[in-house]
């Protein structure tokens, strides 16, 4: 893969995983940077994003889809990235853990063919992506982690994807303030074991990492 690094991004990226304390290779980082360059070249015909400038896409794309990664286990895993659109938090996460195995599902075939292709130019081979709705997905097995940035409220984040979810899995859901209101709707089986409070470097908002397992 070619990279051109432009110096001033690359900065900005650096400087923000050493404040979040996540340590990457220089061909990790890279590859971040080309994530972000395949987006901003996309995003000039299908309006994938509504950032459209590459230094706001490195603390809003990247670091806040990075952030919770210190509050995420550190062993192999499946995870599922819901409603990943254009790839938040699912690719920057595969970057960072090529350990892990990811699959990012979504219905809009415009954004699934980005991911394709994305995934492709970046040779991530730990991802998957699937061109479908959530309710209608049905794969061999379940995710040990389910996540998803903006896909929905939390009952209703619960009440689709309920049948994805490992024995012993975990919702990981990355909201913005607080959801006092959200957790308080959760239906009844299911339980919040942690809110964790996500410092963005970059990103003057509140970012939080709501934790939600099944009662046994």
């Amino acid at each position: 893969m070619s990279v051109i690094v432009d110096k001033n991004l690359a900065e900005m990226l650096a400087n923000g995983l050493s404040e979040m304390g996540l340590v990457l290779s220089s061909e990790q980082q890279n590859k971040l940077l080309a994530y972000v360059g395949l987006l901003e070249k996309w995003n000039k015909t299908y309006s994938l994003t509504s950032i459209r400038e590459p230094e706001r896409m490195v603390p809003l794309h990247l670091l806040d889809s990075l952030a919770p990664l210190a509050k995420l286990p550190d062993h192999a895993l499946r995870m599922l990235d819901v409603g990943s659109g254009f790839g938040t938090p699912g690719i920057p996460l595969a970057i960072a853990r090529p350990d892990w195995q990811l699959t990012l599902l979504d219905s809009n075939h415009k954004k699934t063919t980005f991911l394709r292709q994305a995934i492709l130019e970046l040779k991530l081979d730990n991802i998957s992506v699937v061109t479908d709705r959530v309710e209608a997905y049905q794969p061999e097995t379940g995710f040990q982690i389910i996540t998803s940035r903006a896909f929905a409220e939390l009952s209703e984040f619960v009440r689709l994807t309920g049948h994805l979810l490992a024995e012993g899995g975990e919702w990981a859901a990355l909201k913005g303030v607080y959801p006092y209101e959200e957790i308080a709707l959760l239906p009844a089986g299911v339980h919040v074991t942690g809110v964790d409070s996500l410092a963005v470097p970059g990103l003057d908002a509140e970012r939080h990492l709501v934790h939600v397992v099944k009662v046994i």
